[in-house]
């Protein structure tokens, strides 16, 4: 999935629909992504409008509007470029499937402890408040990662590096969901450790 114009990093981006006209240039489609988090981060959201965007970014709104369909879709985008730095995909030349799993849920976890999961939480009340459910957040950031690491366990469940006989779906989210929620509701620490050992209770991997 891939928004045309925007630079992926880490093998991921966002899907838009097409659009005619000029190509976007990447280098203002990243300042406007990379304006919209900074602001999120530094101001929250409510403050993130549209007119902030476009200052900080020195990127009219005519273009901002012209590239996204809502104010939420450009927050989603930006939460998702500066995820897919942070949060890369590991690649299939960095180990197993178990080792590449416990890897990303762990740097994961110590990203949720930062910045990164106050934007994330705030997006998608962002998105329920606005919509009434958290599915453009899905479509636009979450559907992607998700298929990719889904993809990956199920792979380490074909070469017999993850022993756990449950849907690679059902296992993913006994992992992320975990995580999230302990997160949201702040019933435990969560540190990569943990991350860890989680991913290794519920995938029973063995490298």
């Amino acid at each position: 999935m891939r928004r045309p114009g925007v630079a992926k990093s880490g093998g991921e981006g966002a899907e838009g629909a097409p659009r005619r006209g000029r190509p976007r240039s990447i280098e203002t489609t990243n300042a406007i992504l990379e304006s919209a988090y900074a602001l999120m981060a530094a101001t929250g959201l409510s403050a993130t409008t549209i007119d902030a965007v476009a200052r900080h970014s020195s990127v009219s709104k005519m273009t901002i509007y012209k590239w996204w369909p809502s104010r939420e879709a450009l927050l989603i985008d930006a939460f998702l470029h500066y995820a897919a730095q942070m949060l890369p995909l590991p690649p299939a030349s960095s180990g197993t499937p178990a080792a590449r799993t416990r890897r990303h849920a762990a740097a994961y976890a110590e990203a949720l402890q930062d910045e990164f999961g106050k934007v994330q939480l705030a997006v998608i009340s962002e998105c329920i408040s606005k919509t009434g459910s958290a599915e453009l957040f899905y479509v636009r950031y979450l559907q992607f990662r998700r298929d990719a690491l889904v993809e990956m366990i199920a792979a380490g469940q074909t070469d017999g590096s993850i022993l756990a006989e449950g849907s690679p779906e059902d296992l993913y989210d006994a992992i992320y969901g975990s995580l999230f929620y302990r997160y949201v509701f702040g019933i435990a620490p969560i540190t990569p450790a943990y991350a860890r050992n989680l991913v290794d209770m519920v995938l029973r991997s063995k490298g």
